[in-house]
């Protein structure tokens, strides 16, 4: 393999771990935003779970920041295609994403119920709605994209808003949302006690069972869906463009690379394992032991994924040998080396500043505090 095959392979790791650490540290804060009234029957139980997040929601946003600059400058050609298709999509996570902060901000501001109310529901709505997206978007890509290139590559998209919530979208949808809610009630177990922790470990039951069958069928399903398989394109050396490939569709191809390879049996194996822990794990009260496994069934669905997935990033259903690989839609040898540079001071950096935060912060949060402090949430 030469060395800019070799970046590219690590810059599709390196995109995988960060699509990890946001499912994980930004799905946290959004489960907890998404169980805010289930966990919470009272206001002063509410405004607790909003401050055991309180310290680190907006910081883990970080992972969202470095997800789309990942692909930005790594996959320039990926974002330009779905960014330039999926503007319903993108609009709807954008306004998610804009009333979520004022949600944190303004809910406890005025001493009004209905005015609170409204924000307990805009925090729902922020919080399930953009990991039900995320999941449905890695849904779709088994059933590829519908978009073609025209001879400059200009991307055209072909689809609607309504081609993105197929079946086995809605599936993925609902099981990214399950693991989030998992991980959030988890989470609101680590920093709370009495009727509030009892119940977030309720749901936290609830939504690792709910994600282990999601899991399930969806192994299942997936070997229905007709997978991409690349059986020509230019040689080695040749510049690579979705113009000049050809890719076919066939029944379980997207088990091709398990079987080609076995000891990738053990991403799903993971995070199978990871979904029961957290069960139990929840169920015994080992919440921190719990969130941890929690992380581990993230990356054992994520990774599954791009296992099954490898080496397309971005399928075309309407035109499959269209379809985006990693090895025609990376950006040049010099990009992805000072890109991998930068990675190699920064994520380190992150992953010790996240650390160091969450070990500072730690300890169960008082609802006598919350009640007397003026600037909680």
């Amino acid at each position: 393999m030469g060395l800019y095959a070799m970046l590219q392979v690590i810059w599709w790791l390196l995109l995988g771990v960060l699509l990890i650490g946001l499912a994980v540290m930004v799905g946290m804060d959004m489960g907890v935003g998404a169980i805010l009234r289930i966990v919470g029957r009272t206001d002063l139980e509410r405004r607790v779970a909003l401050n055991i997040i309180g310290p680190h929601w907006d910081g883990n946003q970080v992972w969202f920041i470095l997800g789309g600059g990942a692909i930005f400058a790594a996959f320039p050609l990926i974002y330009a295609t779905a960014f330039s298709g999926f503007y319903v999509v993108m609009l709807l996570l954008l306004w998610t994403m804009i009333v979520r902060p004022l949600g944190f901000e303004y809910r406890s501001k005025i001493a009004s119920p209905a005015w609170r109310t409204v924000w307990d529901w805009s925090l729902f709505v922020s919080g399930a709605i953009p990991m039900i997206i995320f999941g449905a978007a890695i849904g779709n890509l088994f059933h590829g994209v519908p978009f073609h290139f025209q001879w400059n590559l200009t991307s055209v998209y072909t689809g609607s808003f309504l081609n993105l919530l197929n079946p086995f979208a809605i599936l993925t949808g609902l099981l990214s949302l399950s693991l989030s809610v998992m991980m959030g009630a988890l989470t609101v177990m680590n920093g709370a006690d009495g009727d509030l922790y009892r119940r977030a470990r309720t749901v936290a039951q609830a939504g690792a069972a709910a994600a282990f069958a999601l899991f399930a069928i969806g192994g299942f399903w997936v070997r229905a869906i007709p997978g991409y398989s690349v059986v020509g394109g230019p040689g080695p050396g040749v510049p690579q463009t979705p113009l000049q490939q050809t890719v076919t569709l066939a029944p379980g191809a997207w088990q091709s690379n398990f079987g080609m390879h076995p000891v990738l049996w053990v991403l799903p194996l993971a995070g199978f394992v990871g979904m029961l822990g957290a069960f139990l794990a929840g169920r015994a009260g080992r919440s921190h032991l719990g969130w941890w496994l929690g992380a581990v069934a993230w990356a054992g669905v994520i990774a599954t994924a791009g296992a099954a997935l490898f080496p397309f990033m971005l399928p075309s259903s309407s035109d499959p040998s269209m379809s985006l690989t990693l090895w025609n839609s990376s950006s040049s040898q010099l990009t992805l080396s000072w890109m991998l540079a930068m990675a190699i001071i920064f994520v380190p950096l992150i992953l010790w500043y996240t650390s160091w935060a969450f070990w500072i912060m730690r300890g169960k949060v008082s609802a006598d505090h919350v009640a007397r402090d003026e600037h909680a949430y």
